[in-house]
C-alpha cells in the first residue's frame, strides 16, 4: 500500500519545494530555505484536513504513514549535501539560528503533546485501534 498517497506527498513536495526557493529568493539567498519543512507541513495539514473530510481512505493513509516514517532518514540525506563548514566560517548567525531553532522546538513540544486527548488515545492502545489488534510481545 505504499504507493498509495504518493501523489498527494508528490504535490506537496513540489509545493513546498517552490516556495523554498521562492522565499530564498525573497530573501536574497541562492538556495532553498526550508522546502522539505515546508512540504511535510503541508502534507500533514492537509491530510489531517482529508481525513475530518472522511476523503482518505485507508490505503492512502498507510502509504502516507510509510512516507512520513522515511521523513527523517530523507532529512538527514538532505542535510548532508549542506555545507555547514563555509555556514559556520560565514559568522556566529548560523550557529546561533541553530541553537534557537532547538530551544523553540524543545520549548514548543510539551505544549503541543498537551493538546491531544489521552483518554482516547490510551483506549485505542489498549483495544488495538478500530482494526481490533492486540500486540501479544
Amino acid at each position: 500500500m505504499v504507493i498509495y498517497g504518493v501523489a498527494l506527498l508528490s504535490i506537496c513536495l513540489l509545493s513546498g519545494v517552490f516556495l523554498g526557493d521562492l522565499l530564498g529568493n525573497i530573501l536574497g539567498i541562492d538556495a532553498n530555505v526550508g522546502g522539505v519543512g515546508i512540504a511535510m507541513l503541508m502534507l500533514i495539514l492537509l491530510a489531517e484536513y482529508l481525513k475530518k473530510k472522511d476523503k482518505l481512505k485507508a490505503p492512502t493513509q498507510e502509504g502516507l504513514s510509510f512516507w512520513s516514517a522515511m521523513y527523517i532518514p530523507i532529512v538527514i540525506a538532505m542535510s548532508a549535501q549542506q555545507n555547514v563548514i563555509a555556514a559556520l566560517d560565514g559568522g556566529p548567525l548560523a550557529l546561533t539560528a541553530g541553537v534557537a531553532a532547538v530551544l523553540i522546538s524543545w520549548a514548543i513540544v510539551p505544549i503541543l503533546s498537551k493538546g491531544g486527548n489521552t483518554d482516547e488515545t490510551l483506549e485505542n492502545e489498549m483495544t488495538g485501534g478500530d482494526q481490533r489488534v492486540r500486540n501479544i510481545w
